[in-house]
C-alpha cells in the first residue's frame, strides 16, 4: 500500500497537496459548530488557519506561528481547544520537525503552547478544568514534534548509510587501482631482475669466451657451455614469471604450460649464482656469521634477488675482479652485505640511481627492512640490506630424566 501511495504522490503532487489541505479544513471547520458564535462565524478562522499551510515547506517556522495565533484567537473567542481545532498547528509543527534542528523545533513547540494555552484558560466559561485546557494541548502538540523528529533521524540514518556505501564503493575502486599499480611494479621488478641479471651474465661470459677463443680454446668452449646454461636459466625464469600472470583456463596453453613451475630461488642457490659469476670472470666469496636458519619463502626470495642484483651491478658497472657476500644472522634480523674491491672500470652509479638500486630498495621495504648503498671508504662499492626475521620462541626447558632405580641390595 505504501509503495502505491508513494508512486501516486510522485505523479500527482498538487492533487495530493490539495486533498490534504481540504481534509485539514474540513476537520478544523467542523469544530466551530460547538462554539457560541456559530459555525459560519468560525469559518474565516478555519480558512485563516489552513491557508498558511501552503508555505509550510519554504517557511515552516512562520507558518507554525501563524497557525498558533489563529488557534489562540479561536480559544479566546470561546471555542473548545480540541485536537481537531489545532489540526493546522499539528501539520505545521510536523513539517518543521522534519526539516529544522531539534532545538528550533522544541522552541517553536513551547511558543505554540504559550500562545494557545493562556487564552484557553482565560476563556474557559464551562468549567472544563485546567487539565483539559493545558495538558491536553501540550500533549497533542508534542506528538507531531516527536513524529517529525523520528522521521528526520531516520532520513539522516539512511543518508549516512548511502554515504558509507558510496565511500566503500569509491574506496574499493581506489584499492583495486592501488593493487593493480603495485602488481605492475612487482612484475616490472621481477622481469628486470631476471632479464638484467642473465643478460649481464651472458654478456660477460660471451666477452670472456671471445678473449680466450684464440689462446685458450678449451676454456673458451667451457665458458660457451656455461653461456648456454645461463640463457636456458633465463628462459626458465622468464617462463615462470610470465606464467604467473596467466590464470588457468585463459586462452590456449603454450607448450609445457601443464608442467609445474620450478620453485622460487632462495639463498640455497647462492653456490650456483657464485659459480655463474665465476665463469664470467668475477670471483665471489660468501661468508656467513651467526646460526644459519631457514627463511620464509618470500623473505628467502627477497634476500636472493638482492644478492643477485647487487652482484649483477658489480659485473656491469664496477669493473672489479672480486666481490664478497656477507650474511649475518642475528636474533631478529638478517644483514646482507655485497661489496666489491673497486676496479679500473667506470664507477658504479650513485645511490638511488638506476632501476637496480630502486628494485633492491623496494624489495627490502616490502619485506619490512631497509637498504643502503654507496661507495666504501677503502674503495669499491657496498650494498647493505637489513631484513627482519621471524623471532623464534625460546626452547622449552627439558625436564631432567629421573635417576635409574638402584638395584635391590642383599638382605642383611
Amino acid at each position: 500500500m505504501l509503495p502505491i501511495w508513494s508512486r501516486f504522490h510522485d505523479r500527482h503532487p498538487r492533487l495530493v497537496e490539495a486533498g490534504l489541505l481540504l481534509l485539514v479544513l474540513a476537520i478544523t471547520s467542523r469544530q466551530y459548530v460547538e462554539g457560541d458564535h456559530g459555525w459560519a462565524a468560525g469559518q474565516p478562522l478555519a480558512v485563516a488557519a489552513v491557508v498558511p499551510l501552503l508555505w509550510r515547506r519554504r517557511h515552516p517556522g512562520p507558518v507554525v506561528v501563524a497557525t498558533a495565533v489563529v488557534a489562540a484567537v479561536s480559544a479566546g473567542l470561546g471555542y473548545t481547544l480540541s485536537p481537531p481545532l489545532m489540526a493546522a498547528s499539528v501539520v505545521a509543527l510536523y513539517e518543521l520537525a522534519v526539516r529544522a534542528p531539534q532545538r528550533t523545533v522544541y522552541l517553536h513547540h513551547a511558543l505554540v503552547v504559550l500562545l494557545v494555552v493562556p487564552p484557553a484558560l482565560l476563556a474557559d466559561e464551562e468549567g472544563q478544568g485546567w487539565v483539559q485546557e493545558s495538558i491536553g494541548p501540550v500533549f497533542w502538540l508534542l506528538l507531531p514534534v516527536l513524529a517529525g523528529t523520528a522521521v528526520q533521524v531516520r532520513r539522516a540514518y539512511l543518508d549516512a548509510v548511502h554515504l558509507r556505501a558510496e565511500y566503500a564503493e569509491r574506496t574499493r575502486e581506489e584499492e583495486a587501482r592501488r593493487r593493480v599499480a603495485e602488481e605492475r611494479v612487482r612484475i616490472a621488478r621481477d622481469l628486470h631482475d631476471v632479464v638484467a641479471h642473465h643478460m649481464a651474465l651472458a654478456h660477460a661470459q660471451a666477452g670472456a669466451a671471445a678473449r680466450l677463443a684464440r689462446n685458450r680454446p678449451v676454456q673458451a668452449e667451457e665458458i660457451l657451455g656455461e653461456l648456454t646454461g645461463t640463457t636456458s636459466a633465463a628462459l626458465r625464469e622468464l617462463q615462470a614469471t610470465v606464467g604467473l600472470l596467466r590464470q588457468p583456463g585463459e586462452g590456449d596453453e603454450p607448450d609445457g604450460a601443464g608442467e609445474p613451475l620450478e620453485p622460487a630461488p632462495g639463498l640455497g642457490r647462492l653456490p650456483e649464482l657464485v659459480a655463474a659469476f665465476g665463469s664470467a670472470g668475477l670471483s665471489v666469496t660468501v661468508d656467513a656469521e651467526g646460526a644459519e636458519r631457514a627463511l620464509p619463502p618470500g623473505l628467502d626470495l627477497t634476500a636472493y634477488r638482492i644478492v643477485q642484483e647487487a652482484l649483477t651491478n658489480v659485473a656491469k658497472h664496477a669493473g672489479a675482479g672480486a666481490a664478497r657476500v656477507r650474511l649475518t644472522y642475528a636474533h631478529d634480523r638478517l644483514t646482507l652485505t655485497v661489496s666489491d674491491d673497486g676496479g679500473a672500470g667506470r664507477p658504479p652509479p650513485p645511490p638511488g640511481g638506476g632501476f637496480g638500486l630502486i628494485g633492491m630498495r623496494e624489495r627490502a621495504q616490502t619485506a619490512g627492512g631497509s637498504l643502503r648503498a654507496g661507495p666504501r671508504p677503502e674503495g669499491g662499492f657496498a650494498v647493505t640490506a637489513e631484513l627482519p626475521l621471524p623471532v623464534r620462541p625460546p626452547p622449552a626447558p627439558v625436564a631432567p630424566a629421573p635417576p635409574p632405580p638402584e638395584p635391590p641390595g642383599e638382605p642383611r
